[in-house]
């Protein structure tokens, strides 16, 4: 196994790679989600466990992202909001197929705070968050009347006033401890780097076998 410790702002290793490293692995995803943004969504896979270690896993859309880790909101009662409150761990999957490259991402989760939360809900279009005040994510819908019932009555108690945002909508952050990047190639010789946060803000990076 190749192990690479980066001291440059960038590294090239023209022999057994096809693009260039970075000395953050932040840099590296910024380079590559800019590339993508033209012809994908922010779609990506959010893995959570429960305390059972049961796991599952969903799309979510990443809202942001930066040097404090990878931003997405959702209902706090939701199986993946009870999964993180018992167990604070996530793994995302971001997956690129027409540019042939995968990333993903292990972390420590935390709660933003409500600011945060509150600034973005505020953005959102209005029928997004009457809906996101009407639907009790992850539970049964016995009739689908009720919660068309429930968009109604919301709709006319927040009739021509700024709708808050409800206390179990919230932002969680993943803050990455491990960040893989793989490159597929012909005849499934893959480039694939792995970050491991060693301490502080340094990384450590090893090449993986495809």
């Amino acid at each position: 196994m190749v192990v690479v410790l980066i001291s440059a702002a960038h590294v090239k290793i023209n022999i057994i790679m096809t693009f260039s490293l970075e000395k953050d692995p932040i840099d590296l995803f910024a380079k590559w989600y800019k590339a993508v943004l033209h012809s994908s969504s922010t779609a990506m896979t959010l893995a959570t466990c429960s305390k059972d270690c049961i796991p599952s896993a969903r799309v979510v859309l990443l809202k942001k992202y930066g040097k404090e880790g990878f931003v997405f909101f959702t209902n706090i009662d939701s199986r993946k909001g009870g999964e993180l409150a018992e167990n604070p761990k996530a793994a995302l999957v971001f997956h690129w197929p027409e540019f042939s490259r995968q990333v993903r991402i292990e972390g420590d989760v935390k709660v933003l705070n409500s600011e945060k939360a509150d600034e973005y809900f505020s953005s959102r279009a209005r029928d997004s968050q009457i809906s996101a005040w009407c639907s009790k994510q992850s539970s049964v819908l016995k009739n689908w009347r009720d919660f068309e019932q429930a968009i109604k009555l919301k709709e006319n108690e927040f009739y021509n006033t700024q709708i808050p945002r409800p206390d179990f909508w919230v932002g969680f952050c993943v803050i990455p401890k491990v960040i893989e990047f793989w490159q597929g190639g012909k005849h499934r010789r893959h480039t694939r780097f792995k970050y491991t946060l060693v301490e502080g803000s340094n990384w450590k990076v090893e090449q993986l076998y495809p």
